[in-house]
């Protein structure tokens, strides 16, 4: 059952919040990776339906999450991600997110002050409703080694949003990064696809502590799920080159009075619409 079968069901239960809304993650569109970078012809198409499905079905935003190209810095491969992300209605919000593929897996002040000119910030904040989205630079958390007072500047920047955002009763406080934290256990060991250990367990005490219930990465090209406490770790399979057994997607994420629900489709099998009144309810996911 999905969003639409439930809303259709609940149709009858009362109207939705005026706060309720839902959101797109897309994760890894990774231009070049299809092919070792010689071209980007299946990454386009992928973009390209993800970016028409957002403006059908009109969410509240739309957040990329990490590793918008394959190899950094490559010109043809970034123009390519601006040009179709381009193509969103303008009345629908788009945040990227830094990746290792984009500031590189040990990033330099030269690649951060590269995706900064391109990109924007890589770590920064907006609001939506009763929602605070925090985006992280998780790269430059796992491998500090050459930018280690830009770690220490996020971190600090971090603690001080979230004691913003606590002052300010914000409901929700969702996080958003390219590598996850972990994928199923706060304790497992270090790997290319976390945060290591160390780092890892600082940050999710401080997300703990300030009532983040909610964190969503990207990198891992698979669907993951794991719990520290309250907190949720989800990782999205990509919009792009998917790895094992998943399939290229779109994670789908509801906010509404109460509850937060998210849910994975494959690009082949999408909603045709979105029934806020289905918000109250989370449908089980679909993998």
């Amino acid at each position: 059952m999905n969003l639409l079968a439930i809303g259709i069901a609940l149709a009858a239960s009362g109207t939705a919040s005026a706060q309720d809304f839902f959101f797109l993650q897309m994760s890894d569109p990774q231009f070049g990776m299809y092919t070792g970078n010689t071209s980007f012809a299946q990454e386009s198409a992928n973009l390209e339906f993800a970016i028409a499905t957002a403006n059908r079905l009109h969410p509240a935003f739309v957040i990329i999450s990490g590793d918008l190209v394959n190899k950094p810095g490559d010109k043809a491969q970034i123009d390519e991600y601006l040009r179709i992300t381009r193509n969103l209605d303008t009345g629908i919000p788009l945040y990227s997110v830094a990746g290792n593929h984009d500031v590189g897996n040990i990033p330099t002040p030269e690649s951060l002050a590269a995706y900064r000119k391109t990109f924007g910030k890589d770590y920064y904040t907006f609001r939506k409703g009763s929602m605070e989205g925090i985006v992280l630079n998780s790269s430059i958390i796992q491998h500090p080694d050459k930018v280690m007072d830009e770690e220490v500047r996020q971190r600090e920047w971090l603690e001080e949003e979230l004691k913003k955002a606590v002052a300010d009763h914000i409901q929700w406080i969702i996080m958003f990064q390219h590598i996850p934290w972990f994928l199923h256990d706060p304790n497992e060991p270090d790997q290319y696809f976390n945060i290591p250990h160390e780092a890892r367990l600082q940050y999710l005490k401080i997300l703990k502590e300030s009532g983040v219930r909610y964190d969503f990465a990207g990198h891992l090209h698979q669907n993951s799920e794991g719990t520290d406490g309250t907190l949720e770790m989800v990782t999205t399979a990509p919009v792009g080159r998917p790895l094992g057994s998943a399939t290229s997607g779109i994670r789908i994420i509801s906010v509404g009075k109460s509850d937060l629900c998210h849910h994975y489709y494959g690009l082949g099998n999408l909603p045709n619409q979105i029934d806020l009144k289905a918000f109250e309810v989370c449908a089980p996911n679909i993998p």
